[in-house]
């Protein structure tokens, strides 16, 4: 439904002890080098998107030492790239061995801070390598540790924050969860480390998992043959046909028709083959009646109206949208830069389960609801919601709602919302500069355990036993402290899923 694109930003993120350089490619991770400084952090580059002569990108930057107070990160672009748009930063030079530095609001970074950073920058039509290594305060992201330099601009010369500087607020937690049948808990899991150190199941989990109105689990179109398309005309003869089908995507695909929603039906597949699979230009719409379908892996978006903003009420552009759905899995994919919501899930879609996607930089991220009855059942897990604004969810009764891992950044109205008839179970997530993190309405319940906020304000309310999640299906928790670094490495397409 309706919203308001927010601009395109990213946050610069915090710099500590050990460093961890992520580096993406327009879909993914293609490579993570563990190194070590003294001023030590955690470094994203993704390439979010791309198209004839220009790109958008993403840093990210975690402080995982001592706080600072004025940064310059600095890499190179080795195929004639450059910075012509910035955000949260400034560059000089642009191109070349470039240095950037904070913007002034955001020269602090303290014990574990988190700051994104962006830009949009130029690229020949050939070749858009990322950079391989970067540089902070001009300390090299080597396999070794070396000192602080004692005159490097802003960074604290000794154990100390120095003056003026001030430590992160101390997280807060809520008690975790006590032993519960069904439930597993991961106390000292963490990311398995390098490209492709994670297998995912091709089985759904959660809600969709179950066997319900006469469908048992949601496995798609495995029922079907396996095509493999690079082209919209096979995409939509295959999405849109009457018997099942695993659908393999394996290019960019631009939808001619802006903004139109694929009318996929029931017991499809939609796989992106590694980080080959996009859907440009349009989005996804499953329509009354339509179930048992897997939407995967996948680059969905790239609808922006300029003549629409801010509040973008002229064109209703979503990702994907679900009118009286059930049976669906949606998971890994990435969602950006569409008109209106990220995902809508309406008029008791049900069975539903949404899984380690990124949704960054929406107005209205996953809006639930659009009814008076209260019947859908739905679980929300391992997502990163960024730099958005409302409904991050905003759930709208449903009789069960199970949200657990999720990271939420940055975030300017509201957080996990339960509101009419809802039972909402909130479980081990972590919350970031979000405000009112999550609260219910008059009528709803909610109850959490286990999340943690970071720098957040508002209201961070329960009511309500909701319901037990485990009595329905298993599942295994990480902790909390975790998610932000699963989320940042795991969520969104992946190499492994597809091939």
């Amino acid at each position: 439904m309706k919203h308001r694109r927010r601009p395109r930003r990213l946050r610069p993120l915090g710099l500590a002890a050990a460093i961890i350089l992520v580096i993406t490619t327009p879909l993914g991770v293609v490579a993570a080098v563990s190194v070590q400084a003294a001023v030590g952090c955690q470094v994203t580059y993704r390439v979010t998107s791309q198209w004839a002569g220009g790109f958008s990108a993403s840093i990210g930057i975690r402080n995982l030492g001592d706080a600072i107070r004025g940064w310059k990160l600095g890499w190179t672009f080795t195929a004639g790239q450059a910075v012509t748009q910035a955000w949260g930063f400034t560059a000089n030079p642009t191109s070349g061995s470039v240095v950037a530095a904070d913007a002034g609001n955001n020269a602090a970074i303290a014990t574990d801070g988190v700051v994104d950073v962006g830009f949009n920058g130029s690229w020949d039509n050939m070749s858009n390598p990322v950079p391989s290594a970067f540089t902070l305060n001009g300390t090299a992201c080597t396999d070794a540790t070396t000192p602080s330099p004692s005159s490097t601009g802003g960074t604290a010369p000794s154990s100390s924050p120095s003056a003026g500087a001030s430590r992160s607020p101390r997280p807060s937690t809520s008690p975790s969860p006590s032993s519960t049948p069904g439930v597993s808990t991961a106390p000292g899991a963490s990311a398995p480390s390098g490209p492709g150190g994670r297998t995912w199941s091709n089985k759904a989990d959660g809600f969709a998992s179950l066997n319900a109105n006469g469908v048992n689990g949601t496995t798609g179109g495995a029922a079907g043959p396996t095509v493999t398309v690079t082209t919209y005309a096979d995409l939509l003869r295959y999405a849109t046909a009457s018997t099942p089908y695993v659908i393999r995507i394996n290019a960019k695909i631009t939808v001619p028709t802006y903004g139109y929603e694929i009318r996929v039906t029931s017991n499809k597949t939609l796989i992106g083959v590694g980080r080959n699979g996009a859907i440009l230009h349009g989005g996804i719409f499953l329509g009354a009646g339509v179930r048992n379908v897997i939407i995967r892996n996948l680059t969905i978006g790239e609808t922006d109206v300029a003549s629409d903003d801010p509040d973008d009420k002229d064109f209703d552009y979503d990702g994907i949208q679900m009118d009286t759905a059930d049976h669906i899995w949606i998971d890994h994919n990435l969602i950006t830069k569409v008109n209106d919501g990220a995902i809508d899930s309406r008029r008791d879609t049900s069975y539903l389960t949404v899984s380690w996607n990124v949704l960054p930089g929406h107005n209205k991220a996953f809006g639930i609801g659009w009814t008076e009855n209260v019947t859908a059942r739905m679980t929300i897990h391992h997502n990163w919601i960024k730099d958005t604004n409302q409904r991050n969810p905003s759930t709208d009764n449903v009789a069960y709602a199970h949200l657990y891992n999720n990271y939420l950044q940055n975030v300017a109205s509201y957080g996990n919302y339960a509101r009419g008839g809802t039972k909402m179970v909130l479980e081990n997530s972590y919350f970031e500069n979000v405000k009112n993190p999550y609260y219910p309405d008059a009528t709803a319940q909610l109850r959490q355990s286990g999340s943690i906020t970071v720098n957040c304000t508002g209201r961070k309310e329960t009511s309500g036993s909701a319901f037990t999640p485990s009595s329905f299906y298993k599942y295994t928790l990480d902790p909390a402290s975790k998610v932000p670094a699963l989320v940042r490495q795991y969520a969104g397409p992946q190499a492994n899923i597809g091939q």
